[in-house]
This record gives structure tokens, C-alpha cells and sequence, in this order.
């Protein structure tokens, strides 16, 4: 596996070795050792989650308040997303700022979001199926979401898409409306 830094330095993105042939390939989605010796991040994984969204479905931007707070390790098995977490740390140096990449089956790349961001993604193709490592259990009553089109945040998401949103993303407030600081 390799490591690519981001504009976010907490922010990462996980490139896995894959082994192919004309059979199709291997690889290892995740493994400790290897996690923990090129991260250096030790807080255990305790629930992996799976989602599959339509074309057009924006999830997010989520996440928990601590005591709840959750790091996450993503990854797209089928389809194309676009992946973007935002910075929500209010005395971090990259507060309100965001990182956004395209995550495929094909370029089996993974985001590391740890805690402290907010976290959505928008299916580019016609079906995805999304996966997620988690750091600490749903709770949904340290739940938050902020808006997904905030202008103070200008995400740029990819355009030519009208976003299918839940009706919590869609009313969602900005991130300086209703957040207080990390």
C-alpha cells in the first residue's frame, strides 16, 4: 500500500498494491500491520458499513461530535464516486477547507477522513457501492450534517449532475450557522 498526501496533511489517500493477471486481481483491503507502520494511526477500526446509491445520490457532509466522534477509511467497490471531506477542526490551520478525489472500482484508491471532518460523497455513475471502516459506532444523537452546497465552503463538485439528497442533507445548515467549534 502507499501513502499520497494531500492539501489536508490529516487527509490521505491509500493507494493499495494490487497483484492482476488475466484471471483478475488481489489485494488486501485492509491490513493493521501495515496501516499502523505507514500511518502511524492506532485507534482500532469497530464497524465497517456498505451503501449502495444511484446516480445522482449526495450523501452527506456528516459526521459526530465527540464522545462519538468518527475517523473513517473509504473506499468505492463499484462505480465512481466523488469523495470530499472538509476540515471542521476550528483551530486547525485548514479549518473550512475541503479535499475531493474520484473513487473507483477501477482505481481502487481509498480517503482516509480522520476525526474532526466532515465527510459526503455524489455517485457519478449509474449505480455505486461504497464501503466504510469506521472508528467509533453510529450515534445518532451526536449526528451532524452541514450543508452540502455551503458557500463559505465552495466545494467543487462535478458538475451535470442534479444531487438526489435525504431530506436531513437537503436542510441542512452552513457550517458557520450551527458549528461552534471542534
Amino acid at each position: 500500500m502507499k501513502i499520497i498526501k494531500t492539501s489536508i496533511p490529516d487527509v490521505l489517500i491509500i493507494e493499495p498494491t494490487v497483484f492482476g493477471d488475466e484471471r483478475g486481481f488481489f489485494m488486501e483491503i485492509f491490513n493493521q500491520k501495515a496501516w499502523l507502520d505507514l500511518t502511524g494511526f492506532d485507534q482500532p477500526f469497530v464497524q465497517d458499513n456498505h451503501s449502495r446509491s444511484t446516480k445522482g445520490v449526495l450523501r452527506g457532509l456528516h459526521y459526530q461530535l465527540p464522545p462519538a466522534a468518527q475517523g473513517k477509511l473509504v473506499r468505492c467497490s463499484l462505480g465512481e464516486v466523488f469523495d470530499v471531506a472538509v476540515d471542521i477542526r476550528k483551530s486547525s490551520l485548514t479549518y473550512g477547507k475541503w479535499v475531493g478525489t474520484t473513487l473507483t472500482a477501477e482505481n481502487k484508491l481509498q480517503m482516509w477522513i480522520p476525526e474532526g471532518f466532515a465527510h459526503g460523497f455524489l455517485v457519478l455513475s449509474d449505480v455505486a457501492e461504497f464501503q466504510y471502516k469506521v472508528t467509533d459506532y453510529y450515534a445518532p444523537e451526536y449526528e451532524r450534517v452541514i450543508r452540502w452546497d455551503d458557500p463559505t465552503l465552495a466545494i467543487d463538485w462535478p458538475g451535470g449532475i442534479t444531487p438526489i439528497l435525504a431530506t436531513k442533507d437537503a436542510i441542512a445548515p452552513c457550517l458557520d450557522e450551527m458549528y461552534k467549534g471542534w
